[in-house]
């Protein structure tokens, strides 16, 4: 009998991951339980503004699985995706702007004696644009604003090449740990300082706004299009879990979690580590990209205070509180702390006077969660999603001192345990 019958058959990807199908069914369940509650199309016990925060909650869980993909799973600790995150809400939303301030202006040269040539509309919209900032010319970077499939194709083009240039320059040099890092964040710093400049082409601090409001269909209440977005980030949050769960499966997968284990190692065994990193380095800013083309058109604006090296630190502690190394760890880490900091901040948490000092929670939130941070580092370096270990109380298969290795008598039951 040859090797090859000898060999057991592959598994279907469904069997290998149950946890994935699993939570593409919670997912669709949360989804039809949100659009029939809704004011858009059900019986409107969740508000429009609810909904919203919570299509924005998944926009930030897609991300989430980014880092964690990232960080995780090929233990490159990135504090740069937010900046990645916030390029693809540029990019959708200067198309937003221009097609709605397209209409604005062609409306208003309607009643003109002569109807407007192409250079007169195209420097209406360019003065009603960039009048803010004193300009009233388009920069070179919206040379193609007025094309929504160009536009599309930079969410995802453009991410990746920052990330693919970044990364193949970063990794040829064998920047590692903290080094990386700071790289990371010293490009998230870059980026956010020069867009906040009027002549960056982006409106300085001012940023893109309006961005709820879809070109041509001012006839639609924000209700239907709050849903509409949900149903998006909804469909791309259970697509961007499926192609992770794959991506982390299988050999790929194993090779990506001994280079976070043990690079040199894997480098010895010939490996091309820098390839491997550089691919999930890649993929993960095309992933944040898309996440944040989804998110700023439910947040209505988009400023470079966005993409500042903060956020990108939160989102890390996102992960971590969720659980890295887990694709549901992060999806949970960026659900609880997103909502949580949606009620402490927005006034919603109850002030305690304690009698000398009140404490106000939208000041104390942020020490709140550094505090949690702290702890679960601490004290439950596997997160919320480590719970789900306890409660499902895992038991790895009791191989009864079977061959563990390819050589007879390779019993390394402490490997098979892990």
């Amino acid at each position: 009998m040859t090797d090859l019958a000898l060999t057991p058959p592959r598994r279907a990807f469904v069997l290998r991951h149950p946890s994935a199908v699993i939570f593409i069914g919670i997912l669709a369940l949360f989804t039809i339980g949100v659009t029939v509650l809704a004011e858009g199309f059900g019986i409107g016990v969740i508000s429009t503004s609810f909904v919203k925060t919570l299509g924005k909650t998944l926009c930030l869980c897609l991300v989430a699985l980014a880092m964690d993909l990232v960080w995780g799973y090929c233990g490159i600790l990135s504090l740069g995706h937010m900046a990645f995150f916030g390029i693809g809400g540029y990019a959708i939303g200067m198309w937003l702007m221009y097609a709605r301030t397209e209409i604005i202006v062609q409306t208003s040269l309607a009643a003109a004696p002569l109807p407007p040539t192409p250079q007169e509309i195209s420097d209406g919209i360019a003065a009603q644009i960039f009048g803010v900032v004193g300009a009233s010319e388009f920069p070179p970077i919206w040379a193609f604003a007025h094309s929504l499939p160009l536009q599309l194709a930079a969410v995802v083009l453009v991410p990746g090449l920052l990330a693919l240039v970044f990364g193949w320059l970063a990794f040829r040099s064998r920047v590692t740990g903290v080094y990386l890092s700071i790289l990371t964040q010293a490009m998230t710093l870059a980026l956010s300082l020069y867009l906040f400049q009027n002549d960056s082409g982006l409106r300085g601090n001012n940023g893109l706004s309006g961005l709820q409001n879809l070109p041509g269909q001012g006839d639609v209440p924000q209700s239907t299009i709050s849903i509409l977005f949900f149903w998006a980030s909804a469909l791309a949050l259970g697509l961007g879990y499926l192609m992770c769960a794959w991506v982390v499966s299988g050999k790929f997968g194993s090779v990506i979690r001994a280079i976070r284990d043990d690079e040199a190692r894997v480098r010895f065994l010939g490996y091309s580590v820098e390839a491997y990193k550089l691919f999930i380095f890649t993929i993960t800013a095309v992933i944040a990209g898309i996440a944040g083309a989804l998110y700023y058109p439910q947040a209505g604006i988009i400023n470079p205070a966005e993409i500042a090296p903060i956020a990108s630190i939160y989102l890390a502690v996102w992960v971590a509180i969720g659980g890295r190394g887990r694709l549901y760890g992060a999806v949970i880490g960026a659900a609880f702390v997103s909502l949580l900091s949606t009620w402490f901040t927005g006034g919603q948490a109850p002030d305690i006077n304690l009698g000398v000092y009140t404490v106000q929670w939208v000041d104390w939130w942020t020490i709140l969660l550094g505090l949690s941070f702290v702890g679960v580092t601490l004290f439950a370096p596997r997160g919320i999603g480590g719970l789900f270990d306890l409660v499902a109380a895992r038991r790895m298969p009791n191989r009864h001192g079977q061959d563990l290795g390819p050589d007879a008598g390779a019993l390394r039951e402490k490997e098979a345990d892990r």
